[in-house]
């Protein structure tokens, strides 16, 4: 007869072994993962990097074809200490996996970049403890409207392409003076680019304080002399319709409110809550009568949006060699990246 035995639960948990922290810190464990990371392996570490943490599915999303594939790969890069991962409590069914930087894939980065380690800003313990932020599920969600974008671009026949993408820590190194958004992008399609700033809301920021960031927004246009639209995530119809109420009256107070041109959108708005190209963005105006358009058709509702940057204006452009991180481009799993469409 069995006594005390063993509950499913832990028959299934993701345990795999791994070596000590003193073997991963090695160097012969470093010089063995020369000879076994790929290039988009690399990648991967890197995007982690600039994004924090993503998901089993965001990764798939964006740098495999398929869920085996990539669940074996991902495990190993685990047992390789190149990445951590943690699986939030939910009280019915399970989240996926999250994954964030582990210290060999970090000393990967720097040693591919010719810094020191330290040099990195790289911190295990913040990246690990990530899994207590209360800041988690906004960061997933963030990166999942992102994520989703290059998964629609990845499909057969896709006509459009992310061509940046760029984390609130990026977009707070540059802009954080006077503002820091959740996200920058810019996404092709049909000859047009869109630019745009994201706003990430979860329901759980005061309105009012929503609201006033347009007045940042609208000091970030005046000094870079660049107007970018700025788009709202909201989680429902109730509280996109309130948001969008304070946010008009927010903007008839603004000296020169056609540097904000904002668009807003709600979880409910389309079939893919995450779904950002879809036609599901509303352009914020007094009268309330514009439909909602996609991503690509920004451009036709602010056709006369300022494009050149004065002296000291900076528009975002690639990532520059000492911060080495990509614009948004993963190398293909299967044949080796072709450097004019590095992720197709």
């Amino acid at each position: 007869m069995v006594s005390n035995p063993t509950q499913q639960r832990q028959l299934r948990a993701h345990r795999p072994e791994r070596p000590a922290a003193r073997v991963l810190n090695s160097a012969e464990h470093h010089a063995w993962l020369a000879r076994h990371l790929t290039d988009r392996d690399r990648w991967l570490c890197r995007m982690l990097f600039e994004h924090h943490v993503l998901t089993s599915t965001q990764i798939i999303d964006i740098a495999f074809t398929g869920r085996r594939g990539a669940n074996l790969r991902l495990r190993n890069l685990y047992q390789w200490g190149v990445l951590h991962r943690f699986q939030p409590h939910r009280d019915r069914g399970s989240h996926p996996m999250y994954y964030v930087l582990d210290t060999a894939g970090a000393v990967a980065l720097a040693r591919e970049d010719g810094i020191d380690p330290k040099e990195l800003g790289y911190s295990r313990e913040r990246e690990i403890g990530r899994a207590f932020s209360l800041q988690l599920a906004h960061t997933v969600g963030c990166n999942g409207l992102f994520t989703t974008l290059i998964r629609r671009a990845r499909q057969p026949g896709a006509a459009g392409v992310l061509a940046a993408w760029w984390s609130a820590a990026r977009c707070g190194r540059h802009w954080g003076d006077i503002v820091t958004p959740d996200g920058y992008g810019r996404w092709r399609e049909a000859g047009r680019e869109a630019e745009f700033f994201v706003e990430f809301d979860f329901g759980t920021e005061q309105l009012s304080r929503l609201a006033g960031k347009l007045a940042r927004y609208e000091r970030l246009a005046e000094a870079t002399g660049i107007t970018t639209p700025v788009l709202v995530w909201l989680p429902s119809a109730r509280r996109e319709a309130n948001a969008r109420k304070a946010m008009t009256e927010a903007l008839r107070d603004l000296d020169r409110p056609a540097y904000v041109p904002v668009a807003t959108s709600s979880g409910e708005a389309a079939a893919d809550p995450l779904d950002m190209a879809a036609p599901r963005w509303r352009r914020l105006d007094e009268s309330g009568t514009a439909g909602r358009v996609a991503l690509a058709d920004l451009p036709t509702l602010w056709p006369n949006l300022r494009a050149s940057a004065p002296s000291g204006g900076q528009r975002p452009t690639a990532a520059t060699p000492a911060a080495a991180h990509p614009e948004v481009a993963p190398p293909s799993p299967m044949p080796p990246p072709d450097p004019a469409h590095p992720w197709r």
